[in-house]
């Protein structure tokens, strides 16, 4: 026979509720009843962010680039958010569309983000005998971005396009690539081929419809302003430094925090 002690209080104390509380606890516990469960929170879902690009995105060493930027901001304001670095130095359009499938498309991601065209606008002048066009043609290297737009665009997955950073001389560079269609007297004379894939990538943004930025913009605007130059954003003329990175973070995160968010909301959390 199943016995019901009652603790500190005698049964006339204890209220129907409470009778109806002890009972069930003590049904459950002998099987008679489904046990009682807290109900668990939802869990955020962990929002993907693949970075596609060149040595520009790729890891540096020790350097803290604009992918583990990104990654201490979030993880500071509690965002479930994972980014990978499918960035490989030397690369050009051509070189990512080979990869793109494995690095990109398979990873399954939520958020891509592109940059290219340093190398796909590199004109090899030091090679012997030299170059006389870019890696890859302005119409080929339009054609490769607005495909990895489009394919990504058809699996729903979000996409945000940067422009190249601009290049700066540097002596060594100019050992290498002084001959034209460079102009080493020039101070923007490095940049002569690489402003034109710059604005191929604001085309394809506007034409695709999808978030742009404008890096090339940026470090430019950042030049500009007094007891500053391009020079302070650069580790060798071409590669962002840390503050170079820190730049390209704060241009990221408001457009980036966005698309998490209405990701999270999407998905009932």
């Amino acid at each position: 026979m199943l016995r019901l002690q009652f603790l500190h209080h005698p049964p006339h104390e204890i209220s129907p509720l409470k009778l109806l509380l002890h009972l069930s606890v003590v049904l459950s516990a002998i099987g008679l009843l489904p046990p009682i469960h807290a109900q668990q929170p939802a869990t955020t879902p962990t929002i993907r962010i693949v970075a596609f690009g060149d040595s520009t995105t790729a890891t540096r060493g020790e350097l803290k680039i604009y992918c583990h930027q990104l990654r201490d901001r979030f993880a500071e304001s509690g965002e479930a958010v994972e980014i990978i670095n499918a960035g490989v130095g030397g690369n050009h359009t051509e070189l990512a569309k080979q990869r793109f499938e494995r690095d990109v498309l398979q990873q399954a991601p939520d958020v891509v983000i592109i940059q290219f065209g340093i190398n796909d606008s590199a004109v090899d002048v030091w090679r012997n005998p030299p170059a006389t066009g870019p890696r890859v043609s302005l119409e080929q290297y339009e054609q490769n971005l607005a495909g990895f737009v489009e394919q990504l665009k058809s699996r729903d997955v979000h996409v945000i396009l940067m422009t190249p950073n601009p290049l700066q001389w540097t002596d060594k560079l100019k050992q290498l690539y002084r001959k034209p269609p460079y102009d080493a007297n020039n101070p923007d004379g490095f940049n002569v081929l690489l402003t034109k894939y710059a604005a191929a990538v604001r085309r394809i943004a506007k034409e695709q419809s999808v978030p742009l930025i404008d890096v090339d913009v940026a470090f430019r605007e950042y030049g500009q302003e007094p007891d500053q130059s391009m020079n302070d954003l650069l580790l060798d003329g071409m590669h962002p430094n840390e503050r170079g990175h820190r730049l390209i973070t704060e241009l990221l995160l408001p457009e980036l925090s966005s698309q998490v968010k209405s990701l999270q909301r999407s998905r009932g959390n």
